[in-house]
């Protein structure tokens, strides 16, 4: 079995539990999707991909909050709201210049939620980090079966190939 299929394996026992951890914790169930979904996108692996899906999904909370709460504040000039989303997505873009923050779809990822959430960020925020964790979990738990099972293959093939023959041929 190769490393997709271990991924695969994890991804799915892990999606059972979390579904039933997000109903048990009345966590949005989909946003935690959403964060699993940030980190497996994100380029960056390990505990570094971890931080950067979560400080880009994090700042797209942010930036959604910034424009619920811009367009609220003159809601009969409709135009307010079409600029206010049109600077928010040009700074959610140029931000990834910092190294943090370079992951552009896990910022939209933040936002998007928040926005589908209709602006509860204090959900979307722990629903969000609760799914990165998962998603973290679910590709490494994934990557350490396969480096497993490799080791055990690995053994295999030396036990077939140095095995110990009594005597010899013509013996």
């Amino acid at each position: 079995m190769n490393v997709l299929v271990m991924i695969a394996i994890t991804t799915g026992i892990l999606s059972g539990i979390w579904g039933w951890v997000a109903i048990s914790l009345g966590l949005i169930s989909w946003a935690g999707f959403l964060g699993c979904t940030a980190y497996f996108a994100c380029p960056q692996g390990g505990l570094r991909g971890l931080l950067i899906s979560t400080l880009t999904c994090l700042s797209g909370v942010f930036w959604a909050v910034v424009i619920i709460a811009g367009s609220a504040m003159r809601p009969e000039w409709n135009i307010l709201g079409y600029l206010l989303t049109g600077v928010v997505a040009f700074l959610m873009c140029i931000q990834a210049r910092q190294q943090w923050l370079a992951f552009v779809p896990g910022t939209f990822i933040g936002a998007c939620a928040t926005f589908a959430a209709q602006g509860d960020w204090r959900q979307v925020v722990v629903s969000l980090l609760v799914g990165l964790v998962f998603g973290y979990a679910m590709k490494n738990s994934g990557l350490w079966l396969a480096k497993q099972r490799e080791k055990q293959q690995n053994e295999a093939v030396k036990r077939t190939v140095f095995t110990e023959t009594k005597g010899s041929e013509g013996s």
